[in-house]
């Protein structure tokens, strides 16, 4: 017995799908990993802001470390010392982020508040541009929502420097984990295109 839905009539995708649909459980146990970390996260919000802050070390220093060796690759004087410069500087960041995380933190969230307010603003002028298009009540909303978070980010700013960032990946960590228990689910309940046994 075949079911038929949508996505047996886009070529390849059944095909593509399958293996996910076999390991469905794993997805779903990645799912509950995710909204087990997502609330000691919560649980322990100052931790996890350090946690969050270590991991972005981590990456300024693997970046410039990639921008060092790519300016090897660059043949003139001039764009090879910039490059060595910006990766040394991404270095020195990374390691100034792993000696003083709670500064980093700091840091980060006045650049995550001022991001936000400025993604706020760009996403309410679009909706005012597109009026006479149908969901620009839901883009305004949106638009009006992240630029109140970003004021709240800013006005609370430095004092919530040590548990906002720490709330964002708790709270990021369990939307995804339930993401992924819902799409486990899913593969398991709609074997679209697959003979049942």
């Amino acid at each position: 017995m075949t079911s038929v839905s949508d996505s047996s009539q886009v070529p390849g995708l059944n095909s593509a799908i399958a293996p996910l649909r076999a390991k469905w459980g794993w997805i779903v146990a990645l799912g509950v990993v995710y909204v087990i970390a997502g609330f000691i996260a919560l649980g322990s919000i100052v931790m996890a802001t350090v946690a969050s802050v270590l991991v972005v070390g981590i990456m300024m220093i693997v970046a410039g470390v990639a921008e060092v060796i790519n300016a090897f690759q660059i043949k003139t004087w001039g764009k090879f010392l910039l490059w060595v410069l910006l990766g040394v500087l991404y270095i020195i960041a990374g390691f100034i982020t792993f000696d003083n995380p709670l500064f980093a933190a700091v840091l980060l969230t006045l650049l995550l508040g001022a991001s936000l307010i400025a993604s706020g603003v760009m996403r309410i002028v679009l909706a005012f541009s597109m009026k006479s298009e149908m969901p620009w009540i839901w883009v305004a909303l949106s638009g009006a929502v992240t630029l109140l978070l970003g004021l709240l980010i800013v006005a609370r700013w430095p004092v919530n420097s040590v548990y906002i960032l720490g709330l964002f990946l708790g709270i990021d960590l369990i939307i995804a984990g339930t993401g992924w228990i819902g799409l486990g689910f899913g593969l398991h309940r709609n074997p679209a295109g697959v003979t049942s046994r």
